[in-house]
């Protein structure tokens, strides 16, 4: 009888969906290693309680912190990007966008709309670092192209939330040009008298900071947020020296005077706000 028991199949738990229903309940943070309830978490914006860690937050989440209530239209969702060089290297780049659309259930890898913050209108935009690194392409670049079209039309500001591992350079020139782009309708915003806020998430690197991200009349970033063209590590294996602690974390960008703030994910809706308040009277004014 004891063998027959011990012969029985237990169909025990799978690894994966054990890790799958724990991860459901807790949250190991990356900041101290300390394990944290997830529904706590998402009450406090993603922002660990012990050490104030600011985890990846979706586009969703950033929508619902930024946007009054209401007020969010999203536009151009419909964007996909194309694949003008045909590329493959271990995978055709179209399957890899496939797969992302997939994973994340968005076309590309920024999300923008029109809504108001505090009370003014604006574009905001959200880049989404899931799908595919958060890397620039075609889309990006007509998205963010659009959406200071739609602010100068309307006289409204710009927010855009940063978060990017920086070109796709499977769309190759094409890729590369959405920093020349994006840096000129910038110019266009400017040159019409309305504000750009860029918002500067962890990480936000390569073409996308040496472009629109570090281009705001007011350039903000997250606690710890790691910022730089190339990475550390990159950095370190060609001048061949140890590099500065926190070197290109946003609190050594500030002490560098590369940034205007750092703000807690808490108090970016009041801080934004208050910017857009305070340079809007002032524009009014010079009127």
């Amino acid at each position: 009888m004891a063998l027959e028991w011990l012969r029985r199949e237990r169909n025990p738990i799978a690894p994966e969906q054990k890790k799958s229903t724990q991860d459901s309940l807790w949250v190991k943070c990356e900041g101290c290693g300390e394990i944290v309830f997830k529904k706590e978490l998402e009450k406090l914006q993603l922002v660990c309680p012990k050490c104030s860690f600011h985890f990846a937050m979706p586009a969703e989440s950033y929508i619902d912190l930024l946007a009054d209530e209401g007020t969010w239209r999203e536009h151009d969702r419909t964007l996909r990007p194309l694949d003008p060089l045909s590329f493959k290297d271990s995978k055709k780049y179209s399957d890899r966008v496939v797969a992302s659309i997939k994973s994340t259930g968005k076309n590309d890898a920024i999300t923008v709309g029109s809504c108001k913050v505090g009370g003014f209108g604006a574009e905001l935009g959200i880049m989404e670092f899931s799908f595919m690194g958060g890397s620039v392409g075609s889309v990006v670049g007509e998205k963010i192209s659009r959406a200071v079209d739609r602010a100068i039309a309307d006289k409204s500001a710009l927010i855009l939330v940063s978060r990017s591992g920086g070109m796709r350079m499977q769309e190759g020139m094409v890729s590369l040009m959405q920093m020349a782009k994006t840096s000129v309708k910038l110019t266009q915003l400017d040159e019409a008298g309305l504000p750009y806020v860029s918002v500067i998430t962890n990480p936000t690197t390569g073409g996308t900071t040496a472009s629109f991200s570090m281009l705001g009349d007011v350039n903000i970033a997250e606690p710890g947020a790691l910022i730089g063209f190339a990475g550390p590590r990159v950095i370190k294996q060609t001048i061949g020296q140890d590099l500065p602690p926190g070197f290109q974390r946003s609190e050594f960008l500030l002490e560098k005077g590369f940034l205007d703030g750092i703000v807690k994910r808490t108090d970016l809706k009041s801080t934004i706000s208050f910017f857009l308040k305070t340079f809007m009277a002032h524009q009014t004014a010079r009127v």
